[in-house]
């Protein structure tokens, strides 16, 4: 019995242990991109400084921008920089900076692959990287089937000499229930779903995958994590800033396409689901898409007591006077895009039937917050004389994921003094106090789990269609109206989503 323990002590120990992935290449479409240079290559440069990639390791940009190697380089050096305030390892990023690469081409012909092919077998035997590719599409997404085609055809979609091939999908996954079926069929002629990487990178938050620590590591949360002990959850996802000179995007997204069909479902999902069988990337994935299937269609011939949008006009934010969505660069001047949501959903099955989960998320709200509150149901009866529980409110949990990560707990205390008056207070927990380690990166930890194989923070086929599923009636809904309430940047959004909650008789919590 003694060595039986010991071995399972020696095992936990193993997994504790950093992981270093296999030798490999990434090559990046859309190199010259934004996300290139602001979001991949800085995380990289940080596995790197921390020994997490192996010595046989490269990227390879694709894109159709004229450029050496030592030009991209200087390029991604130029952004780590302004990314880093200037404090960047000159070893490191020498050490780092050899194994980076560039190679111009279109990504629609036949011949960039060609020699993209050349190219990657010429390192295998220069950098050591064993046949292994993982191909990250930062290209424009109407460029993905023609990308995934042209790898398939070239012989890329398997590893080389036994190597292994991965193939990193960006959002948005589509633009609709359609499109995202029509791309996953697309994308699944050439690879298996075991090789494809759905990447959105809010799982990649600690305080994201915190919820999951948050139910199924405490004793004492999960027996009241249901419909008899919870009134309502509500997710907030609020940014203080405009779309900037994302304008054209934007009018083609819109908030649900841009942050709610991938953002805040994966949150919804991680706050309903059931306890996986085990945290490994079938048992988690498998009860994120139960999630989804229980949620309540939305009748397209009522979304009004369900969904509500909204655009931001002029108005102040932190002081100063900002430009309505309709004066920003790129932007119909008539446009009815929508830059805040609010819906009202429900997940039918046994642990949360009748609870509603309220969620919004917008720009040029009054401040930047991103949380999950669950509120539990009022105390059935207290004993206190009414004057002395006013200031009594129920009691919430609330998940903090950014900027101030942490947790916090509002429950009832006396106040001090001679009388017996009751009032609400919070317990909370700032993770950047409360650990010594610092949160790494979304795309740093992403990253890491591609190379090493492990899926499970990245989103099946099934859970992007389910999201689109339970959106795409407000959708169309809203595609055949022109009627969008405005609400004055710097405020909570519009009337009609307040209005949304008073109905059941809340309120929206403020952050």
């Amino acid at each position: 019995m003694a060595d039986t323990q010991v071995l399972q002590n020696v095992l936990r120990d193993d997994q504790r242990l950093p992981r270093v992935p296999e030798p490999g290449v990434m090559v990046i479409f859309g190199a010259s991109g934004d996300l290139t240079s602001r979001k991949l290559v800085p995380a990289l440069y940080d596995l790197a400084a921390q020994r997490r990639l192996p010595l046989e390791f490269a990227v390879v940009g694709v894109s159709r921008t004229e450029m050496s190697h030592d030009e991209f380089r200087a390029r991604l050096r130029k952004g780590l920089e302004e990314q880093r305030s200037g404090e960047v390892s000159d070893d490191v990023w020498e050490s780092f900076a050899g194994g980076i690469f560039y190679m111009p081409g279109d990504s629609k012909k036949a011949e960039t692959y060609d020699e993209l092919k050349d190219f990657l077998k010429r390192l295998d035997g220069e950098r050591g990287t064993q046949g292994n590719r993982a191909f990250y599409l930062s290209s424009s997404p109407s460029l993905f089937p023609a990308i995934v085609e042209r790898l398939g055809e070239a012989g890329m979609n398997e590893g080389e000499e036994g190597g292994w091939s991965r193939l990193v999908v960006e959002k948005p996954f589509g633009r609709d229930l359609g499109s995202a079926r029509e791309l996953n069929s697309e994308i699944r002629r050439y690879f298996e779903e075991a090789q494809i990487y759905r990447i959105d990178h809010y799982l990649g938050k600690e305080t994201v995958q915190n919820i999951l620590a948050l139910r199924f590591a405490n004793g004492i949360f999960e027996p009241l994590w249901n419909q008899h002990y919870v009134d309502h959850v509500q997710i907030t996802v609020a940014e203080d800033i405009g779309v900037g000179t994302r304008g054209a995007f934007y009018e083609e997204a819109g908030a649900l396409r841009d942050i709610v069909q991938n953002h805040v479902m994966q949150v919804l999902c991680l706050t309903a689901m059931e306890p996986p069988v085990a945290f490994d990337a079938e048992s988690v994935r498998e009860e994120k898409v139960k999630v989804l299937k229980a949620v309540r269609a939305i009748p397209e011939d009522d979304v009004e007591g369900y969904a509500v949008r909204g655009q931001y006009e002029r108005g102040w934010v932190w002081g100063e006077e900002v430009e309505g969505y309709r004066e920003e660069g790129d932007v119909d001047p008539e446009s009815t895009t929508e830059t805040f949501v609010a819906l009202k959903v429900f997940v039918d099955n046994w642990r949360w039937a009748g609870v509603p989960f309220y969620i919004r998320a917008g720009k040029r709200l009054p401040k930047k917050a991103t949380e999950v509150a669950i509120q539990f149901h009022s105390s059935p009866h207290t004993p206190f004389a009414h004057d002395d529980t006013q200031g009594l409110e129920p009691n919430v949990l609330v998940v903090r994921v950014q900027p101030e990560e942490g947790l916090s707990l509002k429950i009832g205390a006396k106040v001090p003094g001679s009388g017996f008056e009751v009032s609400s207070v919070n317990m909370d927990l700032l993770y950047g106090t409360a650990f010594l380690e610092e949160a790494p990166d979304a795309y740093q930890r992403l990253l890491l789990d591609l190379f090493l194989g492990d899926p499970t923070l990245f989103i099946r086929a099934d859970e992007a269609e389910g999201a689109w599923r339970i959106l795409d009636p407000v959708m169309h809904h809203w595609s055949e109206s022109r009627d969008v309430p405005f609400y004055a940047a710097g405020t909570w959004g519009p009337k009609e989503a307040d209005a949304l909650l008073e109905r059941d008789g809340r309120v929206w919590r403020r952050p």
